[in-house]
C-alpha cells in the first residue's frame, strides 16, 4: 500500500533519524511504493560489481542507498531547519505545500 508521499524529487532535505543524522542534500529519487527516498551524499554504501562491458574496470562502487521517507524532513526556506508540511487548496482548486514552522509555499 503506496502513501501519498510529501517529499518530492529535487527537495532540500535534512536526516532526521539514523546513522546520517544531522545531513542534508537534495532528494535525487522517490520511491512512493516503498516510502523510500534517496538523498545525494546521504545513507552512502559500498556495492562491489563485477567487470562488464559497460563498466570494464568493475571493483567498490559508493551508491547513495534509499532512506525511509519517516527520517528525512523537509528544510524550511525561511530559517534552514527542519519543518513538517502542510498542503492547503486554494480558491482555484490547485494544491500547494507549505512549510508548518514559518508558513511559506515550497515550490
Amino acid at each position: 500500500m503506496s502513501v501519498k508521499m510529501k517529499i518530492k524529487k529535487n527537495d532540500n532535505v535534512i536526516v532526521i533519524a539514523g546513522k546520517d543524522k544531522g545531513k542534508t542534500g537534495m532528494v535525487k529519487m522517490v520511491i512512493p511504493s516503498e516510502n523510500r527516498v534517496v538523498v545525494v551524499g546521504v545513507n552512502r554504501v559500498t556495492r562491489h560489481t563485477k567487470p562488464t562491458q559497460a563498466d570494464p574496470q568493475g571493483g567498490r562502487k559508493q551508491i547513495e542507498a534509499p532512506l525511509h521517507a519517516s527520517n528525512v524532513a523537509l528544510i524550511d526556506p525561511k530559517d534552514n531547519k527542519a519543518t513538517r508540511i502542510s498542503i492547503k487548496v486554494g480558491k482555484d482548486g490547485a494544491k500547494t505545500r507549505h512549510a508548518k514552522r514559518s508558513g511559506e509555499v515550497i515550490e
